[in-house]
């Protein structure tokens, strides 16, 4: 049986939202039951999630969520990949202010069967748990790219971007019990990537071809892409691409410097959440490329 994802997501920016959707949407194991997306120009990401679901020919929910964080500014205003609107079909209007609503209905018609997928600031996320606190327990899972929980990589963190997006949310979001609450973190997800050449070789055939023009966007500021939000979309159809260990997450609200930085302590007892230690990276861009096959 297919699994069913709610995706939350700020594509548009970075380019590893976009290839995230694309392996959602050619995953035959993902039943993607509606998109909602979040932080700055919340319709044009919309508008951009839509021409990868009209590339795979399904008709998904797409609804443009909350475009401002809870109580700091907005860190992404702007939404640069729109460039590529002009050169692919897609929907030009979306139900507006309904995003956090239809999560909630979505969830509440499939009690324990749906996991969320975050690869976003958690703006929308910490909202719809606010509005109705019942729903973390009708979740069969949350999982996110979000944090940084390990010192593995030098020069990765101490911050990561959808933590600090919006951090009162993230704050919310990892002080909910959820029956499955995961996270795969900067730390992690960094050690999956490939440059330019190789997109430009692998991503000529079908879905992947939109991402081309997603990736060029992309180059004009780096020469390469880390798979940061693929990786943790992977760990819902795989679960030995990471190894997880259980234990408490926190969250820096007070220093205006490490606003959003995320503590994390390992324990057996009282544990709330999972995070990612390790990934087997052949593993993952196995798993990751077989979708489009």
């Amino acid at each position: 049986m297919a699994t069913k994802i709610l995706l939350d997501t700020d594509i548009g920016s970075d380019i590893d939202d976009a290839l995230c959707l694309a392996y959602l949407l050619a995953q035959p194991e993902c039943e993607l039951l509606g998109i909602t997306t979040v932080t700055g120009q919340a319709d044009k990401r919309a508008m951009l999630a839509s021409i990868l679901c009209k590339a795979a020919g399904k008709n998904i929910p797409i609804l443009p969520g909350s475009e401002e964080p809870i109580l700091v500014p907005q860190k992404q205003n702007l939404t640069p990949q729109a460039v590529v609107l002009k050169k692919w079909s897609h929907k030009k209007r979306f139900p507006r202010g309904e995003a956090i609503e239809f999560l909630r209905q979505t969830i509440h018609r499939h009690p324990g069967e749906i996991t969320l997928l975050t690869i976003g600031p958690l703006t929308n996320i910490g909202l719809l748990f606010r509005i109705d606190p019942e729903i973390p327990s009708l979740l069969k899972g949350l999982v996110m790219m979000c944090g940084v929980f390990t010192s593995c990589l030098p020069g990765v963190g101490p911050l990561e971007w959808n933590a600090i997006g919006d951090p009162h949310a993230t704050a919310i979001v990892y002080g909910t019990t959820v029956h499955v609450h995961r996270s795969v973190g900067l730390d992690v997800t960094c050690q999956v990537s490939m440059d330019a050449k190789q997109i430009r070789e692998e991503f000529r055939f079908g879905l992947l071809q939109p991402l081309v023009d997603f990736a060029e966007v992309w180059f004009d500021q780096a020469k390469r892409i880390t798979f940061h939000d693929p990786l943790a979309a992977a760990t819902i159809f795989d679960d030995q691409v990471c190894v997880f260990e259980k234990g408490n997450v926190g969250i820096e609200l007070i220093s205006d410097k490490l606003k959003g930085f995320t503590y994390w302590k390992p324990s057996d007892s009282d544990a709330m959440h999972e995070i990612a230690l390790k990934v087997d990276k052949a593993r993952f861009f196995e798993q990751y490329f077989s979708v489009f096959q």
